[in-house]
């Protein structure tokens, strides 16, 4: 088969790589410096993920991320593990800061569950020691040769971890803010290590009143957020992992946090007195009350410009480290609330994907650059690259808020099915090349509708097939002659009304989705996943003369995986009567 290289900048192959290690590579976090050069840093090594040589290195780029000079160590390889660096830029003198874990006293092995290590003792001894930093004044070229340590205050998490706080326990992925003359570095402490590593994990700020002025290293001073001693943690029932709190600043000077946990929710918390006090943590949620899907996985947001905000999740309820593709966006806008500024989400869309299934995209950068377009940095924690996202998508992002029409247009009737895999030949040719195309199919169904809507399968079975099932589940069939799906809906529609839905097939992630009444099925309380894939194989939906049911009052074929946003958008013309096609 040949490789999917058709021209999609979510395919994360057709991103920049960044040259980094042989091995491992993560948390490829970025700022422009003010000579106009990107700057990176990233944890790396020649082993796997928390094996000696784990160390923190640099790379600049002259021509946003196109190309990269050689990385240089910010600690050496050869020394003790350091790791999950994170940036800061002072304004005015540019100097710019770098905070990571370091095992100064090169401890080797510390209490662990017995679960999980049979001797009591666990050996990967990454996310322990001293927080510190070290800086640069020529823009990342270099940087000092003496490190700092962070003071940070233990809070009961430290006191009642398998040391008894003799040794700390954190990391951090959250990058540093500055708000009104003052920086604040998130850091994720933990209680200890067992099965799927962290036993437990909550967040703090640490808040600097003095960085970015301050130039003797020396004189910095440091304060732990928020007060008392209990961190940002899971909302009440949603286990004992808080962790990689991801922050934002709203207009009217409010935190927003927001972070994974194991309940398969994200959940977010706000501060409206600079990180002193949180409200009561709760998870994130759509407009509709439904909550936002996330697994243990990274959940960042970043500011935009204007009231807009960019959101990066999984998408889907499972609780474990796996399942990272196709990683999913929201946009969010700024609203009013009683309490102050809070964020609105918009419904999920597919941001990146690799073919390889179980590729595992995370820790994210991002950054907002003149034309509208987005510059952003992941990893699979072996290989980092950039990526370019086109202003137009992040303007079908925000166009619910902004009020920007969106002209879509349906397929000719005349118009031959996509082909999403091509024999190139015949079924007899073993190879063949993926199309990458997608289609979408939208519906409008009657009330007291029943049965098969939409049927074009031959009398083999090959085609595609719409219907409602017995328990009212909308259902579609793909057959090509070779393989069959099903995917339904995870919840039953109301038939004493009449509903409209978009079915989108994406040839690119090969993902099918459904937006019944403008809202994307997320999968709801019934399935971990709200959207299904398709093989990489299928060859087309393609099949006989199409039947159409009296329960469909009307339809339209696309020629390509419509949007999220485009379909709510079909849905709203719907609703209004007023179709822009």
């Amino acid at each position: 088969m040949e490789k999917n290289c058709f021209s999609d900048w979510r395919l994360i192959e057709n991103g920049t790589v960044i040259p980094l290690s042989r091995g491992y590579a993560d948390q490829p976090y970025f700022l422009k410096a003010d000579d106009g050069v990107l700057v990176l840093i990233c944890t790396t090594g020649c082993g796997k993920e928390g094996e000696q040589g784990q160390h923190v290195v640099c790379v600049r780029s002259e021509d946003n991320g196109q190309t990269w000079s050689k990385p240089t160590a910010i600690e050496p390889p050869s020394g003790v593990e350091s790791s999950y660096a994170v940036l800061l830029k002072v304004p005015f003198s540019g100097r710019l800061y770098v905070f990571y874990n370091h095992n100064t006293d090169n401890i080797r092995k510390i209490p662990g569950d017995k679960r999980a290590y049979p001797d009591g003792w666990c050996r990967r001894v990454d996310s322990l020691g001293y927080f510190v930093f070290k800086y640069s004044d020529d823009h990342g070229k270099s940087w000092s040769k003496r490190r700092y340590t962070v003071p940070v205050r233990k809070f009961d998490i430290d006191w009642n971890n398998t040391s008894g706080g003799k040794i700390c326990y954190f990391w951090n992925v959250g990058k540093p803010f500055a708000y009104q003359g003052k920086a604040y570095v998130p850091l994720h402490k933990v209680g200890g290590f067992g099965v799927d590593f962290f036993t437990s994990s909550e967040g703090v700020l640490l808040c600097s009143d003095n960085i970015l002025t301050e130039s003797d290293p020396d004189k910095i001073r440091f304060e732990t957020l928020p007060d008392g001693d209990i961190g940002i943690r899971a909302p009440e029932g949603g286990g004992p992992i808080a962790e990689e709190h991801s922050f934002a600043v709203l207009s009217d000077g409010s935190f927003f946090c927001v972070y994974r946990t194991v309940s398969g929710y994200s959940a977010c918390t706000y501060s409206r007195d600079d990180g002193h006090t949180w409200s009561a943590p709760d998870y994130m949620r759509y407009p509709d009350g439904r909550k936002i899907k996330n697994s243990r996985s990274a959940t960042f947001i970043w500011k935009l410009s204007g009231k807009r905000y960019f959101y990066w999740f999984n998408n889907h309820s499972g609780t474990s480290y796996a399942d990272r593709n196709p990683i999913w966006c929201l946009g969010a806008y700024e609203i009013d609330s009683p309490a102050g500024k809070k964020l609105e989400f918009s419904q999920p869309e597919i941001l990146l994907y690799a073919d390889d299934i179980t590729r595992r995209m995370s820790y994210p950068d991002l950054m907002e650059l003149e034309d509208g377009s987005l510059l952003l940095s992941e990893t699979e924690k072996e290989t980092a690259r950039m990526h370019r996202i086109p202003c137009g998508f992040i303007k079908n992002l925000f166009s619910e808020w902004e009020k920007i029409e969106i002209k879509i247009t349906p397929m000719p009737p005349d118009e031959p099915l996509p082909v999403f895999f091509d024999r190139e030949g015949g079924w007899e040719r073993i190879s063949g090349k993926d199309t990458g195309r997608g289609f979408s199919i939208e519906i409008y169904i009657a009330e007291n509708a029943s049965g098969v809507l939409l049927d074009n399968r031959t009398k083999a079975g090959r085609g595609f097939s719409v219907q409602l099932t017995e328990k009212k589940h909308l259902e579609i069939i793909l057959n090509d002659g070779r393989s069959e799906l099903h995917w339904a809906s995870s919840f039953a529609l109301n038939v004493s009304q009449v509903n409209h839905a978009v079915i989108v097939l994406d040839g690119g992630p090969k993902t099918i989705s459904m937006i019944i009444n403008g809202q994307f099925d997320d999968g709801g309380m019934e399935r971990q996943f709200g959207f299904g894939l398709f093989h990489k194989f299928f060859q087309s939906p393609a099949g006989d003369k199409l039947n159409r049911s009296e329960s469909v009052s009307d339809f339209h074929f696309y020629c390509r995986a419509l949007l999220t946003a485009e379909a709510h958008r079909l849905w709203v013309n719907y609703e209004s009567k007023i179709i822009v096609r």
